[in-house]
Order: structure tokens, then sequence, then C-alpha cells
């Protein structure tokens, strides 16, 4: 009998082990393929040869946790803010309740609004935290995980943080990577997933050979009428306009043959002196797409200029309050802060990529016009703003227009 008994107890341990080692392997299994999809891509965040630092900590089970669910009603969506300076819109969905080292730890799971209307990602819950690693042992900016609705199973979730890993600003600028609310920091250090990365930081890379055009429907409306006639401003009054005004814009080919027409509607529609402007983007005339116009007051003449797929890569922590209104919202007007200087990088008609430090009024235009690339309208800015603490400096600097240049601000 006690043979027996020994013998299924050996039979378990080793089951067990098996089990484990199974574990551990899928999950080194999972680091190996995103290691290989960054070799493969050439615009990926991290370069062939600096996936060698990307690193990780060990497989450890204890760090699979089994969490009691609760689900959130009626949540209103909100704009979660990015590393870039941006905002992305997500509605909180779930509570995720558990226990680890110890103690007792909640962790909050969101939709994104964009990719809820996506089929393939209807039932992704996206999860960032930080933890008390941050800023030494992992990337300061948090981890993230991602889990699904279907993975709810009575009422609990398997949390599995060995599988959490780092935004792509870990590893280069210019991507628009989610800060972790305040309610998703954990008072524990998480010894799983992903480490902080080691090699040197990058900058995202800008896709030329893109070949994304225009749409059916937006051909069609560039193409309504000659290139001397207005384009119609899409209103926040309107509810189909502001589906629109709210979405995220895609990149564009440089050389897409219906750039030059829609460019020509946009300037005039922008320099209507019934409503003058000075600067426009195109989802503010229907179109989806990251093209802009901005007068640059910084350059001799004050010239517009057209920029196509621009991105803010930098913007300064020192900030300027600066009144703004915008085509697309009447009748509204309110101070605004915005980054003091930037960087933007953007493609030119001819394919190539450029980049350049902007300042002062010109890069508040700036930094307006990029934010209706994100769905982003400067209210949500002046709402962003009442929830932080700001302090002004001492020896601060007035900016000043030109009397007759007052009715041109940010429009």
């Amino acid at each position: 009998m006690i043979k027996k008994i020994a013998i299924l107890f050996l039979a378990l341990s080793f089951s067990l082990a098996a089990q484990a080692q199974s574990y551990a392997e899928q999950v080194l299994a999972s680091r190996k393929e995103k290691e290989a999809s960054f070799i493969n891509n050439p615009l990926g965040p991290v370069k062939a040869d600096q996936v060698q630092y990307v690193n990780y900590f060990p497989v450890k089970e204890a760090y699979k946790v089994i969490a009691t669910v609760e689900l959130l009603q009626n949540e209103k969506s909100f704009r979660m803010p990015t590393y870039d300076g941006t905002s992305n819109a997500y509605k909180r969905y779930a509570v995720f309740t558990f226990e680890l080292n110890g103690q007792q730890q909640q962790l909050t799971a969101y939709q994104s609004a964009a990719l809820f209307q996506n089929p393939a990602y209807k039932d992704h819950l996206f999860v960032p935290f930080l933890d008390a690693t941050n800023g030494n042992e992992t990337y300061a900016g948090g981890k993230y995980l991602d889990l699904s609705i279907a993975d709810i199973k009575n009422g609990k979730i398997t949390i599995d943080f060995n599988l959490a890993y780092n935004p792509y600003c870990a590893y280069s600028n210019g991507y628009r990577c989610p800060v972790p609310p305040k309610e998703n920091f954990l008072n524990t250090a998480i010894l799983a997933g992903e480490k902080a990365y080691s090699g040197p930081k990058n900058d995202r890379p800008v896709n030329t050979s893109l070949k994304t055009g225009f749409s059916e429907r937006e051909s069609a409306l560039i193409l309504a009428a000659d290139t001397n006639s207005l384009m119609r401003v899409l209103q926040t009054t309107e509810v189909a306009d502001t589906t629109i005004l709210r979405a995220s814009s895609a990149d564009i080919a440089f050389n897409d043959p219906l750039i030059a027409t829609l460019a020509k509607r946009m300037l005039a529609t922008v320099k209507d002196p019934a409503k003058p402007g000075v600067g426009i983007a195109a989802p503010q005339v229907g179109i989806s797409k990251n093209l802009i116009w901005v007068q640059r007051f910084d350059k001799k003449d004050q010239p517009f200029e057209f920029y196509i797929n621009p991105k803010i890569t930098w913007r300064s922590k020192l900030l300027i309050k600066g009144s703004e209104g915008c085509l697309s919202i009447p009748n509204q007007k309110d101070d605004v802060l915005r980054s003091q200087v930037i960087r933007l990088e953007y493609i030119d008609s001819k394919g190539n990529v450029l980049a350049e430090n902007i300042e002062g009024f010109t890069a508040v235009i700036f930094q307006h016009e990029v934010d209706h690339l994100y769905g982003i309208l400067f209210p949500d800015r002046i709402q962003d703003q009442k929830e932080e603490t700001f302090e002004e400096l001492n020896e601060r600097t007035t900016y000043t227009v030109k009397a007759e240049q007052v009715k041109y601000l940010v429009r």
C-alpha cells in the first residue's frame, strides 16, 4: 500500500513538473515569437541587432493569478493620456481583484473606443499598469497586459504577469503609448514579464512606401468641385460630423494623385475671408487622412504650408497659455496650455522625410491641427488640464501678436 502511494506521489510530482515545464516553455515560445517579429519588421520599434537588449524576468508561475471580475455598467468613455502628449478614447470595462505577494490588489481593464469598432478586437481588454519596479528593473512608463472578455469564466479571469510587455515607447520615440491610469498603480513589485530595455533608443521609422489611398467616399468628396471651391467644414453641432471629427485619421501615400486637389481645396477653405483660420486638418473637411495646412508665422511673409503624415515626436515640458478657437466648433474660444517647443516630422510631396523644431505661436497651431488627426478637440485639452496641477514660473514671457492678427488666433 505504502509502495503504491509512493509511486502515485512520484507520478504526480513528475506530472506537475512536466506541466510547469510545459507552461514555462509556452511563455518562452511567445517571447521568441515577439523577438522574431522585431527582427522581421524593418519598420518596428526595435532593430534586428537590438533584440539582444530586450530582457525578461525568469518565468514564475506564482505571478499567474486568478482574479475575481466585477463588470462595470454604464461607464462613460474618457481620454487616456499618451506619452506623446495626445490621448486615446477608452471605456472602463471591469475591475479585477486578486492576491499577489501576500496583498490584495486591483486592476481595471479598459476597452479602446477605436478598436471596439473592429470585430477582431471587440473582446479585447487592455490592462496598463505600474508597480514598484518601474523606473528600476522595468520601464519607467509601465507595462501592458492584453486579455479578452472570452477569458472571463464564472466571474473569474486568469492574469499572467509573465506575459506583461513593454509599450513601444520603451524602445523608440514617436509612438502613442497610453499612460497607465492612477487606479492601476500597484503597491508591490511585479518581478515578472518584460524588464527594462537596455539598448539605444530609436526614432520611429517612417514608412515612405505606404500604399494607402483615399476611400471611395473621400475621393468623391475631393472631386465634387474644382480646386478653387471651398469645402464644407464639419461642425461639432452635427452628430454625423462629430463621428468623423472624433475618429483617428490614417497616414496616406505621399504620391497619391488626389492629394494635390485636396490640398488646394483645403487651402481655399482655410483662407475663406468669411471665416479665416491659421490652420486646417483634413478631418475637418470630412477626409480621415493625416494632412494639414498651417500658417507659418515664424517665417518671412507668414506663408501657409502643407504637411503629409505629420507627427509631433517631442514636446517641451515648458507650456504656454493662449486663446484658441476652431473652425469646427462654433462660438467657442478659451485658453489652452500647449508646449512652447515641438519637434515635427513629416513627408514632403517627393517622399523625403523631414524634421524640424518649431516654437511659439506656430508650434501651438501645429499642436492644434495634429490633435485633429487623433480625434482630439481643444475642449478636450481644457478638460484634461483641469485635472492637472500647474505652477506658473516666476520669470514669465508674455506673448503678443499684432492687433489685426488677433482674429486669426488658432481656428
